[in-house]
């Protein structure tokens, strides 16, 4: 979203549009344009308002992880050394290089990152994290959290 934007600044139009793409972004114009009660000509140029504002960042297929065997989840709490500058955006760079980091987040607290991984099984895990995650630059100390069940993931977003 662009800085200056906000919520105020999306009608009543905007806001259907909004979530009737979050809870299916294949909705072709037409019908979209129905569920928002506008021609299909406004709706497309809203739309694409919407894209070019930056309150849409993109459409992709959810892919059942379990279905591609990715099925286990894992939270990964990180710790690094330092806490400057430099160290912050070294591990970031190295971590969003990581096919398998799913997000990655600046946290406060007791971690000062939080990675969401998702992998085959713990053996899988267990791999990744001697080989990769604790060779990440600036790491002191991570910790493992295996996801046991998956209650709200992905949500669309409340407006």
């Amino acid at each position: 979203m662009k800085e200056s934007s906000t919520p105020a600044e999306l009608d009543r139009i905007d806001l259907k549009i909004l979530r009737a793409l979050q809870e299916n972004g294949r909705l072709a114009n037409a019908d979209l344009a129905k569920l928002a009660d506008v021609s299909p000509a406004t709706c497309h140029r809203r739309t694409q308002r919407l894209f070019e504002e930056g309150y849409i960042g993109g459409v992709r297929a959810m892919v059942a992880p379990k279905a591609v065997g990715r099925g286990t989840l894992v939270m990964v709490g990180v710790v690094l050394d330092r806490s400057t500058p430099e160290s912050f955006a070294e591990f970031e760079k190295a971590a969003a290089a990581l096919p398998f980091v799913l997000d990655c987040h600046l946290v406060a607290g007791d971690f000062d990152y939080f990675l969401k991984i998702r992998v085959s099984d713990m053996v899988d895990f267990n791999h990744l994290h001697g080989t990769r995650l604790i060779g990440l630059p600036g790491v002191r100390q991570t910790r493992t959290f295996f996801v046991m069940k998956e209650v709200v993931d992905n949500a669309p977003l409340p407006f």
